[in-house]
């Protein structure tokens, strides 16, 4: 296809992104007044990893009642489209035609956004089995905290859809999330393991191998069980058949490398000063991008922060921290 069969559009703020950090941003800078403010998403709804958490934890509506993830997605959502938001659904952004010009494929075909600011809310993903180098076999029924969700949420809580006795790798309330919602799918709970002297909240009941990691993988076509190996160098098995990886966080940064953005050698996210600008002029990164396994809460909240930055970009405000670009501030995990 050629460029002549590119739909070409221009906006005032592009968010990139629909999850907890891009709609909060979207919903504060539509009731701003700032113009059209578009959101793109590549999935088929908004809302972002919250749209799968089953669990309680996402704070409260307006009567006080506590809210779950998709209720909380489903609030996200709405608020940002009555500011007055556009959001875009199914739209994969490819790559840049500019400074602040994306390229996206649509259900309609192929198009290219320009804007007068950007706001990267691309999120993170957990590091899957092949990037965590656990040797053995590569059996069936590994999978990170992410895919458990997802496969719980569009399939039920079916222990035949997962395994029927699970270890759970990663502490921190990630380990005990993931311990929730395999006892609610029926499956029973082998082991948390936790390379650190980590808490492991949420796992009352279930022993807690710290200091300990997964060694090697046994099972051929379907996962039999894991060796774990302590800080003394013994080893011992564990029988499982599936086994949950949770936590360590990878940035989805594929467009800000593309864009040539400085990065955080640590972390691989993009470097941001203290009003989240990237160091590309007109350029922002909020929420999991920045932070992976942050609370929804602490994301929306970085939106709304960097809404504020974004609209004295916009009004001619916006000025360089004397120490420029630098890493967001937070640990991830």
């Amino acid at each position: 296809m050629n460029a002549r069969s590119r739909q070409a559009r221009a906006v005032d703020v592009l968010v990139v992104g629909a999850g907890p950090a891009g709609l909060a941003a979207a919903a504060r800078l539509a009731a701003g007044g700032v113009g059209r403010v578009e959101v793109l998403e590549r999935e088929p709804e908004g809302g972002g990893v919250p749209r799968f958490c089953g669990h309680p934890g996402f704070g409260a509506d307006a009567r006080g009642r506590g809210l779950d993830g998709p209720g909380y997605a489903r609030r996200a959502v709405r608020a940002a489209v009555r500011a007055g938001a556009v959001l875009r659904t199914g739209v994969s952004v490819t790559g840049w035609a500019g400074p602040l010009a994306l390229e996206a494929t649509a259900p309609a075909g192929l198009e290219t956004v320009a804007a007068r600011a950007v706001v990267l809310a691309t999120g993170a993903r957990e590091r899957a089995r092949p990037a965590r180098l656990l040797p053995g076999s590569r059996p069936r029924g590994v999978l990170t905290t992410g895919e458990l969700h997802r496969t719980v949420a569009l399939l039920g809580p079916r222990p035949e859809r997962i395994g029927r006795r699970a270890v759970v790798v990663g502490g921190g309330p990630m380990a005990g999330h993931a311990v929730a919602l395999l006892r609610r799918a029926g499956v029973a709970v082998a082991a948390v393991v936790c390379e650190e002297p980590c808490a492991a909240p949420g796992t009352a009941g279930v022993p807690v191998l710290r200091e300990t990691v997964v060694a090697e993988l046994t099972g051929r076509g379907r996962l039999a069980g894991v060796t774990v190996r302590d800080r003394d160098g013994r080893t011992r098995s564990v029988g499982c058949d599936t086994l949950v990886l949770t936590g360590d966080w990878v940035p989805e940064h594929e467009l800000a490398r593309a864009a040539g953005l400085p990065l955080a050698p640590a972390t691989r996210a993009p470097l941001v000063d203290t009003a989240l600008r990237t160091g590309v002029p007109g350029v922002f990164a909020a929420g999991g991008l920045l932070r992976g396994g942050a609370p929804a809460v602490r994301a929306a909240a970085e939106g709304r922060a960097v809404a504020d930055a974004v609209r004295a970009h916009l009004d001619g405000r916006a000025h360089r921290s004397s120490g420029g670009a630098r890493a967001a501030v937070g640990r991830r995990g």
